[in-house]
């Protein structure tokens, strides 16, 4: 039998080609995408097949076979049943969407693939809709899938590709994982047939990023191209590297019904629509994806409370009380910090405790007299007294079992199989509730209302697992509750528009997209005085804005100098959050602390908009860095020709063990160092076309600004 795929459709979206195949002979339409550059290489030759590009699985009807049961929910008779019936395209402001509309005997969908002008990703999403009179059960829809990947030549070459991932810990986040895909197994069978060759993996639970970040890059080093993708969203997920044939497929979105417990009812009439996703190609390695495919949140930059837009500094007392604050420590606090620059003083958990830092207290949320006699009024008069905006730590999806919320209002807490929802002394808010929203939203927004607070962290420490009751699967109940949770975020800043919302989650398990346009900034990681923060902070730039990402620098009174340029160094990768000794470190240490703060004020336009790049060696074990690290983080906004521009560069150097007797920056065609930080036993010069750095010890931290000639972005 010959060759039946045709080219369907092609489109041109920025530098981005988005090519439509169709199989004429089985009828099924799929998508795959390449740099426009390359465009002209793609080939229809070759053994493999088209790949439907709605995936979606139906309770009941059949798995594609060729051992994938358990395995992989892809390819599934639903999704080949779907035939194209049409497809259109709407140009408006500046934003093009594709829609590619399908039908079958059971269902309808569209899938909706989008661009705005000047932007270098898509956003993918897939919409399902039931125009019969029966229930439709779902157990599997992707939000994008994509595959033909590696036809730029007829033969097979699984050799020339690699897939990017980025692991996550707690207080690790963001590692990336690179594997071949002879080191995944990936390679067809010699029927070049069959669902085996499948990697699929992702996070179960409403911590996004405990496991993995939702996020890929699937890398041609043959012809030096990227595949990189993202989602949007906040409870269990999952994505997909797919081979039976000759080439490569990817998906992603929902956790499927094998992986994450999920089941919806699709209801006569009624329309469902998966988490956005990203999407990008380009000429270009793992860190030119990551700039685009974190360009998608640049919009978060601009939807925050106009003083956010400078990257203020924030001061939050947890590595200083360790959660015993009370009233006079943030006193003391305030009178130290008056007049250092610095826009925010937190106070973090603990504050409603009867013993310190106590874990399975929150829930109540009635201010302990002890700690703050007679509420926070004295305290937050202090902190604006000395010309800083009150912060407040909450954890409030939470209910500990010393509150008395506990036992009292237990019908409001999320259940499984009929049994609470418990991880060791605590319990977790159903916020599907109105009841709940209503108790939180009085606890919460009616205490930061009364004292005047100006910022919120909002922290979760707890995971709900598979799922929940109250709707048709686990996995259905979890992504309505988080869906409820995230509505709640936006009634707060419905409420108090001013406010300032930070996004921790044990640190960083919710470095999610969908979470971060509700925040104004989020903890980058708890990993507080670790000498690990610098490579952490340079992970995590890879998956979301640096200015959206709150950095530790926890000082300490026994800390040398060369301790506290480190420290503050790690900020200088995205928002410079203080804590420790504040009160207590000498006045060569304040010294160093200020003109670090002066230095970070200067860089903040290039942390806020700008292209970064790490160079050294990526790290296999965080408990034993050795060698250095570079980033190196170009400003967006320059002026020059139109090919030419003199670019705004900061460049964040850290030394681990056996650091180098010279660091040599890429070169660059720089015309002047700026500003430097860093300690006076540190050498840096501009030689020809490079920066070089010498008189770095062990564990250093340094920062340089400075201009140099380069391509306009």
């Amino acid at each position: 039998m010959g060759n039946t795929k045709k080219r369907y459709s092609s489109f041109t979206l920025g530098d981005m080609s988005a090519i439509y195949i169709q199989d004429v002979g089985q009828g099924v339409l799929g998508l795959t995408l390449l740099p426009k550059k390359l465009e002209a290489q793609f080939t229809l030759e070759g053994r493999w097949q088209v790949e439907p590009l709605v995936q979606v699985k139906a309770v009941g009807d059949v798995y594609p076979g060729g051992y994938s049961l358990g395995h992989t929910m892809r390819n599934s008779q639903t999704a080949w049943k779907l035939r194209v019936t049409g497809q259109s395209v709407k140009e408006e402001a500046g934003t093009t969407e594709i829609v590619t509309e399908f039908q079958s005997d059971r269902l309808r969908a569209e899938h909706i693939l989008i661009h705005e002008e000047g932007e270098p990703y898509l956003i993918s999403k897939t919409r399902l809709m039931n125009p019969t009179t029966g229930n439709q059960r779902i157990e599997y829809l992707a939000s994008y899938s994509l595959c033909a990947i590696g036809s730029l030549e007829e033969a097979e070459r699984m050799e020339d590709f690699r897939l990017h991932r980025l692991q996550s810990k707690w207080s690790g986040e963001g590692k990336l994982l690179t594997n071949t895909m002879g080191e995944l197994y990936l390679e067809p069978s010699w029927t070049h047939g069959g669902a085996q060759n499948c990697v699929r993996y992702g996070q179960v639970g409403s911590m996004p990023v405990r496991r993995y970040f939702p996020w890929m890059v699937l890398e041609d080093q043959k012809y030096g191209w990227c595949l990189g993708s993202q989602l949007y969203h906040p409870a269990s997920w999952q994505m997909e590297v797919y081979d039976r044939d000759d080439r490569l497929a990817v998906s992603g979105g929902l956790a499927d019904r094998e992986f994450g417990h999920w089941v919806k009812d699709l209801r006569p009439g009624e329309t469902f629509e998966s988490p956005r996703a990203v999407l990008t190609v380009c000429e270009g390695d793992v860190d030119e994806t990551a700039y685009r495919l974190t360009r998608s949140q640049r919009r978060n930059l601009e939807a925050v409370p106009e003083a956010e837009k400078t990257l203020p500094i924030i001061f939050n007392e947890f590595c200083t009380t360790w959660g015993a604050p009370d009233a006079e420590k943030m006193k003391r606090i305030a009178r130290c910090l008056k007049g250092r620059n610095i826009r925010y003083c937190v106070i973090d958990c603990g504050w409603y405790a009867e013993r310190t830092g106590d874990w399975d207290n929150p829930g109540d949320w009635k201010i302990n007299q002890k700690l703050f006699p007679g509420g926070f009024g004295e305290a937050v008069e202090a902190i604006r007294g000395a010309g800083m905006v009150p912060g407040l730590w909450f954890e409030m999806e939470i209910v500990g079992q010393s509150a008395a919320a506990f036992t009292e209002r237990e019908e409001w807490q999320l259940t499984l199989d009929g049994c609470p929802i418990q991880g060791g002394v605590r319990r977790l808010w159903d916020m599907r509730k109105p009841e709940v929203i209503e108790y939180l939203a009085e606890k919460v927004i009616g205490t930061l209302k009364k004292y005047g607070f100006g910022y919120l962290k909002v922290d979760y420490n707890e995971n709900i697992g598979i799922g929940c009751d109250g709707a048709e699967s686990p996995g259905e109940g979890l992504r309505q509750n988080m869906a409820a949770t995230q509505e709640f975020f936006r009634r707060i800043r419905r409420e108090i528009p001013d406010l300032v919302i930070e996004n921790c989650s044990s640190g960083g398990h919710r470095l999610e997209p969908s979470m971060q346009e509700l925040v104004s900034m989020a903890s980058f990681s708890d990993a507080h005085e670790c000498v690990t923060i610098p490579v952490i902070a340079a992970n995590v730039q890879r998956a979301i804005q640096p200015a959206q990402s709150q950095i530790w620098a926890v000082l300490r009174k026994e800390d040398d100098l060369k301790r506290t340029f480190y420290s503050i160094a790690n900020t200088f990768l995205g928002r410079m959050c203080l804590s420790g000794d504040i009160c207590d470190i000498n006045e060569a240490a304040w010294q160093a602390v200020e003109e670090g703060i002066s230095f970070y004020r200067e860089a903040a336009p290039i942390i806020r908009f700008g292209k970064s790049r790490r160079y050294g060696q990526e790290p296999l074990y965080y408990n034993h860095l050795k060698g250095y690290q570079a980033v190196i983080r170009t400003g967006e906004e320059a002026d020059g020709s139109r090919d030419w521009a003199e670019l705004s560069v900061l460049a964040v150097v850290h030394t681990f063990e056996q650091a180098p007797g010279e660091i040599v920056l890429p070169e660059q065609k720089v015309k002047k160092i700026q500003r430097i930080y860093a300690r006076p036993n540190v050498t840096i010069t501009a030689q020809g076309d490079s920066i070089r750095i010498t008189g770095m010890e062990d564990y250093e931290g340094i920062g340089i600004l400075y201009t140099c000639y380069g391509e306009r972005m």
